[in-house]
């Protein structure tokens, strides 16, 4: 494998949010995505993930308890612990999981992708 340059693998993602996975660690995903101030539902994992900032901050709600993440910060969500992302978050954010919830996200995205496809109007 050749060297990754994640914050340009960031700034190529389609929109903020989503995310690519750079490499794989035994079980788990390493993703990169690009956060944009807004916020995100919250949601649980079967496994813990890591979340590690490289540029910014990450503005979590744990447990409803507010966790802010700095840059070269690294936050461990607990497997089923509630979190959401709360409004403000912005920078490079890389995301350590198990492979399964990675593959999940992957398939969820793609089928989003493609409802928006299906969605766009055609020239005929």
């Amino acid at each position: 494998m050749s060297v990754v340059k994640v914050s340009e693998a960031a700034t190529a993602l389609p929109r903020a949010w989503s995310s690519r996975v750079l490499g794989r660690v035994g079980t788990a995903a390493v993703k990169v995505l690009r956060m944009d101030e807004l916020p995100v539902e919250e949601e649980r994992h079967a496994e813990a993930e890591a979340l590690l900032v490289l540029d910014g901050t990450l503005e979590l709600a744990v447990n409803g308890e507010a966790v802010t993440v700095g840059p070269g910060e690294m936050y461990v969500v607990a497997a089923g612990t509630a979190h959401a992302v709360r409004p403000g978050s912005s920078g490079t954010l890389v995301i350590v999981e198990a492979e399964a919830e990675a593959e999940a996200e992957a398939e969820a995205e793609a089928e989003a992708e493609a409802e928006a496809e299906a969605d766009r109007p055609r020239d005929r």
